[in-house]
């Protein structure tokens, strides 16, 4: 039996996708290089000192493949066993999160041990990973059979949300939201992330551009309501596919619009919401009289989503003013360019940028970066650690750790694809959610893109809980990848 155990594991050994390995520790390495040169602070130290944050982050990375080869050592099938016990284990620890941390900064999502600190948010993501694929790898289960098999993925997917954001740990909550890729993937209707996308467009446009007025309504309003109809038109067009109905709702569109701008040009005031209200209503109307005419379940999707569009844009500024913390609030401005508070919220984002537009094309090279070295960009070890590349390695630096970055997803896609069972691929694709979600955001708020809401990078970030998470995810789907020829087809 002691002989059989070597041999599977040695196998194991032999089927690791080891590009993924070497992507891996190319990353993490230049992550500890990266946190070395962030904190700098000219006393010559070695880079390899536990005093310094390069030290810390070699040791959490010596732990983190010893957790990876104790993962690559276990049975792949446990992971399938226990994977809701997992889960739950790991919800019962984010609740217990919420009373038992200490207040940090506003939030009380680290459990302090003595001198380490965890943060449970970032393991809740491999414990959700293996529940959501152990719900898809379930006898007959099928996301589009029936709803109910929707309501059992997204509870999994937002219980945890739902605790994080109790936690007052907004960035790390969002994160699960990429899961919807994952739905998307095993089957999900592709009107969802539309809708999404929508959405996220209707809050910018009617956040950003409050002023002129136009037919007596700030034109972010007006622009939204142009929008829903232009994409009411669009769906009975192309995704109704009737065009006699969306030829004739286009048609009273633009003569209602045609009308309206002559009435405003000749001093006749016009109400501009009643406007919008009046024509949609008449628009939907006529929708669902040719839907029970002709029976086409699609135009009630259609009429819907319009439905839904309109009470999304009335919520937009309750919702922003009275549900958004004030830090949140000033956050999005900043993003958005509304405000610039280049002392305040903005501050850190504006010196980033000063940062990594200072590298240039070649950079101003190892520990010579000055926007990091005299400490303009807080928490450039952390969050922003990706100006220190900017500003140090310049365009090719930068360029170098995103193909590094855009290599290691591909090579996770391709291992997604090859897996045999539903549990493979999901918890395959879960890994590819959230590393994209981590990667483009991180990005995203250092460069202006986004709002900063303290996502970390993925294997350059210093710190020890999100190192492990990802270490955990990457290494249980490598452990999953390496067996998948003794599982089912």
């Amino acid at each position: 039996m002691e002989s059989n155990r070597i041999d599977a594991n040695v196998s194991v050994f032999r089927s690791l996708d080891w590009v993924t390995i070497i992507l891996y520790v190319l990353l993490v390495s230049a992550g500890a290089v990266s946190i070395y040169a962030a904190s700098y602070d000219f006393d010559n130290a070695s880079m390899f000192d536990f005093q310094e944050f390069s030290g810390k982050q070699f040791l959490w990375i010596g732990l983190s493949l010893v957790i990876g080869f104790v993962i690559l050592l276990l049975d792949y099938r446990m992971y399938e066993a226990y994977a809701y016990p997992i889960y739950g284990f790991v919800v019962l620890v984010l609740i217990a999160t919420i009373f038992l941390a200490p207040d940090i900064k506003g939030s009380r999502s680290w459990l302090v041990f003595g001198p380490v600190s965890l943060q449970p948010a970032e393991f809740g993501k491999f414990a959700t990973a293996l529940a959501l694929a152990k719900l898809f790898d379930s006898y007959n289960f099928t996301l589009n059979a029936k709803i109910s098999n929707y309501f059992r993925a997204l509870i999994l997917i937002f219980l945890p949300i739902c605790l994080i954001l109790l936690q007052k740990e907004t960035g790390s909550a969002l994160v699960y939201t990429s899961l919807v890729f994952v739905l998307y993937r095993e089957g999900m209707s592709g009107l969802v992330l539309f809708s999404v996308f929508c959405a996220v467009l209707y809050f910018v446009v009617a956040v950003k551009f409050v002023d002129p007025l136009v037919i007596g309504m700030p034109v972010g309003e007006f622009s939204v309501f142009v929008l829903i109809m232009v994409i009411f038109s669009a769906m009975l067009l192309f995704y109704c596919k009737d065009f006699i109905i969306g030829r004739n709702v286009t048609i009273g569109f633009i003569f209602s619009a045609i009308v309206v701008g002559i009435l405003s040009s000749c001093g006749v005031e016009v109400n501009g919401l009643a406007y919008f209200i009046s024509i949609l209503v008449l628009a939907v109307a006529y929708t669902l009289i040719a839907m029970f005419r002709h029976r086409i379940q699609k135009f009630l999707i259609t009429v819907s989503f319009v439905a839904v569009s309109v009470l999304f844009l009335f919520s937009v500024n309750y919702v922003f003013g009275n549900v958004l913390e004030p830090h949140q609030q000033l956050r999005i401005k900043v993003a958005l360019g509304i405000e610039e508070d280049l002392r305040g919220a903005g501050y850190n984002v504006n010196q980033s940028k000063i940062a990594i537009g200072s590298g240039g094309l070649t950079g101003k090279g190892f520990l010579n970066g000055t926007q990091t070295k005299l400490k303009y960009v807080p928490e450039q070890h952390t969050d922003f650690i990706f100006c220190t590349i900017g500003e140090e390695e310049g365009f090719v630096g930068s360029a170098t750790v995103l193909v590094l970055f855009l290599g290691l997803i591909l090579r996770l896609i391709y291992v997604a694809e090859r897996q045999r069972t539903p549990f493979g691929r999901v918890y395959a694709y879960c890994v590819v959610s959230f590393l994209i979600f981590h990667l483009c955001i991180n990005i995203g708020m250092v460069i202006g893109l986004c709002p900063v809401i303290g996502i970390p990078l993925p294997f350059f970030s210093y710190g020890g809980s999100a190192l492990w998470g990802f270490t955990i995810l990457l290494f249980i789907l490598l452990r999953i990848d390496a067996s998948r020829k003794e599982r089912r087809d």
